[in-house]
């Protein structure tokens, strides 16, 4: 009796032993540098990651221009942006193009990757200056669009064929934008009012069912993406934190950053578990570990 209870305690152990191994790694508590400083603009925004693994970012250098980061935090210049044409944010198509909203020209752009020709993908004189956008996979984007002299903003969609349709006026001062993983709700933020939206996204893009998920009471908001969860990271401008936020609106944590003055994020690396933070005041990247890999990792 003895001898079984023993082997049973054995085995119990080495099944926490393997489980252990299994688990995702700790959440570090703090980000490190991922560039050096003083890289881009203040205008350092809208990371997003290419099929090959390459990390974009709009103003590197001046603005007006796209850089390219490879794995070791090493950059160069993509694209340079014709006329005056400043990028805010970057997405990329099911066909691999890149997408700009470009907010002094009231466009949105498309980069074709191979040839880095750019062309105008949407123009609307109606656009305040689009923000930030997000995109789901039947390549409709939905853009914010604030004025900030006013403290207001609207909320776009942007169909495949370029056509653009105003989906709610005089918001907040609209910024922060993406989707949940199964692209059935819709989050987005007001910088100023410092709240964070949902709605429902039906089959055509529709949104519906706007209601609050949370109110933050200081700081800004900007950017958001959501991890493989649906949790939403949102880069608190202002506090220089990483704030972690369940689908139900609960505040789960807040990831501490160098800077203070956090733009935006894309979740990137390996394994889609390192959290590529875009820094307004370092003028560079930091980066960190989340426990759960981001969205369509």
């Amino acid at each position: 009796m003895q001898r079984k209870h023993t082997t049973a305690l054995s085995l119990s152990f080495l099944l926490l032993i393997a489980a252990c191994a299994t688990m995702s790694p700790p959440i570090d508590s703090h980000s490190v540098d991922f560039t050096a400083e003083n890289l881009f603009t203040k205008n350092i925004e809208g990371p997003a990651f290419d099929r090959e693994g390459l990390l974009y970012v709009v103003n590197y250098q001046r603005g007006g221009t796209i850089g390219r980061v490879d794995a070791a935090g090493h950059c160069e210049i993509f694209v340079t942006l014709p006329d005056s044409s400043i990028a805010n944010s970057i997405q990329f198509n099911s066909k691999g193009e890149m997408l700009l909203a470009d907010f002094p020209m009231h466009n949105i752009l498309r980069v074709d990757m191979h040839t880095k020709a750019v062309t105008v993908f949407c123009h609307n004189s109606a656009f305040n200056q689009p923000n930030d956008i997000c995109i789901n996979t039947r390549d409709q984007l939905f853009a914010s669009d604030p004025k900030w002299a006013n403290d207001t903003g609207n909320l776009w969609r942007i169909d495949p064929d370029g056509s653009s349709t105003l989906l709610e006026l005089n918001m907040g001062t609209t910024n922060g934008i993406t989707l949940s993983p199964d692209e059935q709700t819709l989050y987005v933020n007001e910088s100023v009012q410092r709240r964070v939206w949902k709605y429902r996204v039906d089959s055509e893009g529709r949104t519906s069912g706007k209601t609050l998920l949370i109110q933050f009471a200081d700081f800004g908001l900007d950017g958001m993406k959501c991890d493989r969860n649906g949790n939403l990271y949102i880069a608190r401008f202002g506090k220089g934190t990483i704030a972690v936020v369940s689908p139900d609106g609960t505040l789960l944590r807040e990831v501490q950053l160098t800077g203070k003055n956090c733009t935006n994020l894309a979740f990137g690396g390996r394994d889609g578990r390192t959290v590529f933070v875009t820094m307004n005041d370092r003028k560079g990247i930091e980066k960190f570990r989340s426990d759960i890999p981001g969205k369509g990792y």
